[in-house]
């Protein structure tokens, strides 16, 4: 009797336990529908039931951390990963989840040691890792861009999603999941959010003065956000796959996104069509025009890219029709999502968002470098303001380059994604010129180091013909400028940047100083008298010269100490050629002395014949009479100033 009762317990408390798994398996497999169908708020809920029960408890913490990173909250998603890393066997991409997470949360150097254990569990080849340890430095790949931003908040935003935002005609237009004037809100299981429109306000707008952009773009699905060709007529959007009041699923009754054109007609947005390359199996969206109308960019998570999401272009023909898809290659796309393409109108730089390039925290902004042949070889982040710890995305620049808008779920809006407008502000440009502080004539060839003010040197450029240099610098800075050249004395100038926003350009003149060096100092510009060829006598021309040199040695510099050294070109012997030019040395000697100058103050005259000619000219070369005029010439060296 007991042994009857004791099985019949035993068989009550099996089909309990066997209900229990049952009931728990059906939550797993709900968990897993709800999180491939971003339905992720839904996803967390099931996943944190699941870990009260402990069953399949790693597992669960696992994907309900993903699940936090997907609803852009790395802050609940931190203390789940610190704890899953810690799992046995636990797969090694959860090391860099973790270190993306540490990133997203400030925790720099904790992700730094986390990316390593990544790259050392066998992940060397990922690119993310190479982009990381580029430098072993995370802030200099961060930092590569030197532009400075000012960013503020826009007055439309709400505590709903708003994004995309674009300019044309003096007004914006924006995503967002407001869903006003709507009586039955629709909400999307991906953040429990209404579902989006596109709407529009003026560049100053608010909350009141925005309204839906009219015609036929806007459904009861997702539509947005939008961009726009050249001259306004013509849209090209998001939206989920729904066309002529029909939703359009794959097999698993997943409804993907397309993109969607429209053209403006009596104000009113009309003409709805879907684009040729959209699929019922994979999403396609986030389009970005080309100004000329010709290129189309987008983002898909299409077959045989390189990682969850990646960044296309189709061609656009002359009847709409898209060319086929191409992958914009290794340098943009990574293993993460590259998503919010934006290709500029004035320069055709790519701006884009993504998660698989080094960054500040989850989603960041990146620029595409080009080089000659206009083939992309590098990214750069744009850093801090437009980068943040969390999901920054929705890049949009001006044509003139000054200002634009980026969306962003970051710390201090009003909730979900917010839209921020910046105005930017480019390198400034240092401009300049280095002058004979004696003669105020512009020196060619001399060096200019641009230094911080702790001395660090970011730079060194030589002059131009007109003493000319030029470089660009970071705006509210101290620097140092160090001037030399040969035959001079060195000179060093401070300056700054300091409160020069809406300046584009900041001139520092340097002027060489001619102060007592011996046997080095040129007196620039009086070096050229010439002579006629075989004769030693002062020409009219080289008197106006020599006159320059007794106003300064009289009247300007009257302790001036000089010595004169003249040249023949290489026509005859050479010992003749350094007797005529011992003679051209007297004569001019002669004449300072003739006209004023005190002879003490001239310690020698030498002649050096051909054996420093200022070019090719040498015995037996061809050369025109003026090339042989430069080498017949006398200079003055400089020997004390006081």
């Amino acid at each position: 009797m007991n042994t009857m009762k004791n099985r019949g317990l035993l068989i009550i408390v099996f089909i309990l336990i066997s209900t229990s798994i049952f009931g728990q398996k059906a939550k797993q497999k709900r968990a897993e529908r709800q999180f491939n169908t971003f339905s992720f708020v839904r996803a967390v809920n099931t996943y944190e039931k699941l870990i009260d029960t402990s069953f399949n408890k790693h597992y669960a913490m696992r994907k309900l951390a993903d699940a936090y990173i997907m609803l852009r909250q790395p802050e609940k998603a931190l203390g789940i990963y610190e704890k899953v890393v810690e799992q046995e066997n636990v797969p090694s991409e959860y090391f860099l989840y973790y270190a993306q997470t540490l990133r997203a949360n400030g925790e720099y150097q904790e992700s730094k040691k986390w990316m390593k254990k990544y790259r050392d569990a066998g992940n060397k080849e990922d690119s993310r890792v190479k982009s990381f340890f580029k430098d072993d430095d995370l802030a200099s790949a961060i930092f590569n861009s030197k532009e400075k931003n000012i960013l503020r908040k826009v007055n439309f935003n709400t505590t709903f999603n708003e994004f995309g935002a674009y300019a044309l005609n003096d007004e914006i237009f924006f995503a967002s999941s407001r869903d006003e004037g709507v009586s039955v809100k629709r909400l999307y299981g991906w953040d429990g959010q209404p579902m989006l429109d596109i709407f529009k306000t003026s560049e100053e707008g608010s909350v009141e003065g925005t309204v839906k952009i009219e015609g036929d773009v806007n459904t009861k699905e997702h539509d947005g956000p939008a961009t726009f060709s050249a001259d306004g007529t013509k849209m090209y959007f998001s939206r989920n796959n729904y066309d002529n009041n029909k939703k359009i699923k794959d097999v698993k009754g997943i409804m993907h996104l397309g993109i969607y054109s429209a053209e403006l007609n009596d104000g009113n947005w009309t003409n709805v069509k879907a684009v040729n390359i959209n699929n019922s199996d994979y999403s396609i969206y986030h389009p970005s025009l080309s100004k000329d109308g010709k290129k189309l960019y987008f983002t898909s998570d299409m077959p045989k890219g390189y990682g969850g999401t990646d960044i296309y272009v189709s061609s656009v023909g002359s009847n709409g029709t898209l060319g086929e898809p191409e992958n914009l290659g290794a340098i943009v796309n990574s293993e993460g999502n590259e998503t919010f393409p934006f290709i500029h109108a004035e320069d055709e730089t790519l701006y884009f968002s993504s998660d698989g390039h080094v960054g500040l925290g989850l989603m960041d902004v990146f620029a595409s470098v080009k080089n000659e042949n206009d083939e992309i070889v590098n990214v750069i982040n744009l850093g801090k303001p437009i980068n943040s710890k969390k999901d920054d995305i929705a890049y949009y620049l001006s044509e003139d380059g000054f200002k634009g808008y980026i969306s962003s779920n970051r710390k201090g809006g009003l909730g979900g994604d917010d839209i921020y407008a910046f105005t930017r502000i480019p390198l400034l440009i240092l401009k300049g010129q280095i002058f004979d502080a004696v003669n105020n004539e512009p020196i060619a060839g001399a060096k200019v180091v641009l230094t911080r003010k702790n001395g660090e040197e970011i730079a060194y450029f030589i002059t131009e013909e007109d003493g000319s240099y030029e470089h660009l610098i970071d705006r509210d800075e101290d620097f140092v400028l160090k001037g030399s050249k040969e035959k001079y004395q060195d000179i060093e100038k401070g300056f700054n940047s300091f409160g020069l926003e809406k300046e584009k350009e900041l001139v520092v003149d340097l002027n060489i100083g001619l102060e007592p060096i011996e046997d080095v100092v040129l007196l620039a510009d009086l070096e050229t008298i010439y002579f006629d060829l075989d004769k030693d006598f002062i020409r009219p021309d080289a008197a106006i010269e020599l006159d320059k040199v007794v106003n300064l040695m009289v009247n300007t510099y009257s302790e001036m100490v000089i010595r004169l050294e003249s040249h023949t070109d290489s026509r005859a012997g050479d010992d003749y050629n350094i007797a005529l030019s011992n003679r051209r040395a007297k004569s001019t000697y002669d004449y300072l002395v003739s006209n004023g100058v005190d002879a003490s103050r001239i310690t020698k005259y030498e002649g050096f014949g051909e054996t420093q000619l200022r070019n090719k000219c040498s015995n037996n070369v061809k050369c025109l009479e003026e090339e042989h005029q430069l080498n017949r010439r006398t200079e003055f060296i400089i020997i004390k100033m006081k």
